[in-house]
């Protein structure tokens, strides 16, 4: 089920009465029936995956905190992580690696036949087996206390509100929020609806209002001049933070409702000086589990400046092979490793670079991670070369020549709108503001609705970051 369909909008409300309705395990209940009902719309099927890897991470996170020693932890440790990545491994990644080993074999001479396996992606699956490997991970490091009941750990994975496209939430983070009967406020609720307005401006107004410009730009980047291959670029590049970034807002929008408190997902991520600075601005929930989940645990930046490097490499390798199956997203995030291991090269202290180095940063940032989106988007290597090599000698520059006219012009306008808001709102946080003066929330949800009505582009239902 989509955010942005028919059908939510009938669901929602029925929802939130019975969720309002009721208390204690009842209110799980509806809370979990209600989830599965979302998740399962799309197909029916993958909800019996969904409650599998939850009710064997739920049992191995039982004997995992009842285990006396340390070896015995390791042990169930390890076959959470098994587990998980190995329903990961089969749905994502199984063909992928089939026939990269056979386009190995191929260039030496030797040419198999790959056996590929007709195998449907599930939606979200990226996000919820994430989620569950880190409840058990705090186990093991005894973060947290075992969560007792099958119920609430269930309604933790599959809360449909970030089930398909998170925030990744961790188990400290939501499990005490389901030990209280949140009550409806006003408070929330205008909150809430100003977060799912703002997150269908992103989505509607300007990520599917720039969705056909960047299209048709990538599918044949031949019959373009270079200005236009470039304005395609960077409209994909905030496409791509608009679809998912108004994705983030719309469930945490949701989520405050309820009467729950999400993590931020993304916080101006274009205006980052350096490439950290960037990963704690995008995809918050993802950096910062690659983070603790495998950098921090790799050794981090604790054992020397090469181990480091290889500790960077890895984490973005791995971090670019999370999004997708393909070469393309592994060389994405090799590009934003060597990025980081050559601002630790040229910067040594990213908070020292002052006014003068944040002005320089901010748009060499957003250069380099413009270059790295078109491996992200092209269907592959020679996509990706081609769109860049017309971009660098193509040789013609002039907007005469940019098709799709009023189309551009439309996304230019929504983008300058967009980054004006949010450099504005380095000065004045708007939502603090409002919860002083709550007659701002009904001015901010009235020109979203103003804004969505008469610049928004509807027919385009999917969301990017549903095919990771």
């Amino acid at each position: 089920m989509l955010f942005n369909s028919l059908v939510f909008l009938l669901f929602f409300p029925i929802f939130a009465a019975a969720y309002f309705g009721t208390r204690g395990d009842v209110r799980h209940w509806v809370s979990l029936i209600g989830s599965y009902v979302f998740y399962g719309w799309w197909d029916w099927r993958f909800c019996f995956l969904l409650f599998g890897l939850t009710a064997v991470n739920f049992w191995i996170g039982a004997r995992l905190a009842a285990a006396r020693d340390d070896r015995g932890r390791r042990r169930w440790l390890t076959a959470s992580v098994v587990v998980s990545l190995g329903v990961l491994g089969f749905f994502k990644y199984l063909n992928f690696f089939a026939t990269s080993v056979a386009a190995g074999l191929a260039s030496l001479g030797l040419p198999p036949q790959p056996h590929l396996v007709n195998v449907i992606l599930p939606v979200g699956i990226s996000f919820y087996t994430f989620q569950t490997m880190s409840y058990t991970i705090d186990l093991y490091r005894r973060h947290i206390e075992p969560e007792p009941s099958l119920l609430r750990f269930s309604v933790f994975v599959a809360f449909f509100p970030q089930l398909v496209a998170g925030p990744i939430l961790r188990a400290s983070e939501f499990l005490p929020q389901l030990r209280t009967d949140h009550v409806p406020t006003l408070t929330n609720a205008v909150g809430g609806l100003c977060l799912v307005l703002w997150g269908f401006v992103l989505k509607s107004v300007m990520a599917d209002s720039l969705a056909p410009v960047v299209d048709g730009r990538f599918a044949n980047p031949e019959a373009h001049n270079a200005l236009s291959l470039a304005i395609g670029l960077v409209f994909y590049g905030w496409q791509i933070y608009g679809d998912f970034a108004g994705y983030s807002l719309i469930a945490i929008g949701i989520a405050r409702m309820l009467g729950f408190t999400f993590p931020k997902n993304f916080d101006r991520p274009y205006f980052a000086a350096s490439f950290s600075e960037f990963w704690t601005r995008w995809h918050i929930s993802l950096s910062t589990w690659l983070r603790d989940y495998l950098y921090i645990p790799l050794g981090g930046n604790r054992r020397g400046r090469l181990r480091t490097y290889a500790n960077l490499m890895t984490t973005m390798l791995l971090g670019g092979l999370w999004h997708g199956a393909a070469w393309t997203f592994v060389f994405w995030g090799l590009l934003h490793g060597a990025y980081l291991c050559l601002q630790r090269l040229v910067v040594a202290q990213t908070a020292s670079i002052g006014l003068a180095g944040r002005m320089l940063g901010v748009p060499l940032v957003f250069a380099a991670v413009m270059v790295a989106w078109t491996f992200f988007r092209a269907a592959d290597f020679a996509a990706a070369t081609a769109y860049l090599d017309g971009i660098v000698r193509g040789g013609d520059w002039s907007f005469a020549a940019v098709e799709q006219k009023f189309s551009v012009v439309k996304g230019i306008a929504i983008v300058a709108l967009v980054a004006a808001l949010e450099l504005v709102s380095f000065r004045i946080d708007v939502w603090k503001l409002a919860e002083r003066q709550p007659w701002l929330y009904g001015g901010f949800c009235l020109a979203c609705l103003w804004l969505i009505s008469i610049a928004g582009t509807f027919g385009n239902d999917a969301f990017i970051y549903f095919q990771f």
